[in-house]
């Protein structure tokens, strides 16, 4: 590995270490060229959604994410504009991880624009999972990849844990999104509970939102189930990083539930020593299911 590589890999650690709160602790359980490639992407996504969510006007946001794409096809073919870029393009032809799906995501960020905008906007359940697939779903495949799992029976599973955290965020952000005219939850969603969805104020918190967010919670909860089967054709250590990252968005989803529809206060967080108990059980499960206790 050269230095500029080397130095790549070492600023995409950092920025992980650094920002990817929910998921840092789950990197830590896989081998060391894993857990390069899970930064590198990280690094990659963090700075696609900060173009996204800069303070710039609309129109550079969107010029800067379309310099952003060209940036990484320029990486691929070794110029490198960015610190995290010579790990990104290492790590895609290493992984085998489809440039498609780098582009996919690239282009549901610049959707959250157009939201913004208002140019569209989320009408079905249907409509929001076209969304969640490019900046989630794509994301879960590519993991697949880092992980070392092309079997293609994985990627529905996959598929459905990235729809399950994306559903999870967008309940957690719902209050930051409004502030920036967002608005995710789909319009079919507010009116089947009696809500105004053309407005961004903030609703009140009565029976009808309370209503509203346990429906939504149910949603992703089943979303979380339906990716159980995907450790299945996972080693035990991606498994145990799989279980690690859905385990602290089940957590974050448990405590969106209590709140009691209330998203509107201090971001829904859970602590470092929850995080810390949620990987320890993932590792002490797959020990197990590993000696035969219990079913992998």
């Amino acid at each position: 590995m050269n230095a500029e590589l080397t130095d790549s890999y070492a600023y995409c650690q950092r920025t992980a270490r650094r920002a990817a709160k929910n998921f840092y602790y789950a990197f830590l359980l896989l081998p060391r060229a894993q857990r390069q490639a899970m930064c590198a992407l990280y690094a990659f996504l963090r700075h696609t959604d900060d173009l996204g969510d800069s303070q710039e006007p609309l129109a550079a946001r969107a010029a800067a994410l379309d310099d952003w794409r060209r940036q990484l096809a320029d990486a691929l073919a070794g110029r490198f504009a960015h610190p995290c870029l010579a790990a990104m393009a290492d790590t895609l032809v290493r992984c085998q991880i489809p440039y498609a799906l780098m582009e996919s995501v690239i282009d549901g960020v610049a959707m959250d624009l157009d939201l913004e905008a208002g140019r569209c906007s989320y009408e079905t359940f249907a409509d929001l999972v076209g969304y969640c697939d490019r900046v989630a779903g794509d994301v879960g495949i590519a993991c697949l990849h880092v992980w070392g799992c092309h079997d293609p029976r994985a990627e529905e599973p996959a598929r459905r844990a990235g729809l399950a955290l994306q559903l999870t965020n967008i309940l957690r952000d719902f209050d930051e999104d409004r502030r920036h005219g967002r608005r995710y939850l789909p319009r079919e969603d507010f009116e089947r509970f009696g809500l105004d969805v053309e407005t961004l104020h903030v609703p009140p918190i009565d029976d009808r939102w309370r209503d509203l967010i346990r429906f939504e919670v149910a949603r992703a909860e089943r979303f979380y189930d339906d990716t159980t089967q995907l450790v299945r054709w996972l080693d035990p250590r991606a498994a145990s990083v799989f279980q690690t990252l859905t385990g602290t968005y089940r957590a974050l989803l448990a405590e969106i539930r209590r709140r009691n529809g209330d998203v509107f206060g201090p971001r829904v967080r859970i602590g470092a020593w929850h995080k810390l108990r949620i990987a320890a059980g993932s590792l002490a499960a797959r020990a197990r299911a590993a000696a035969g206790v219990l079913p992998a």
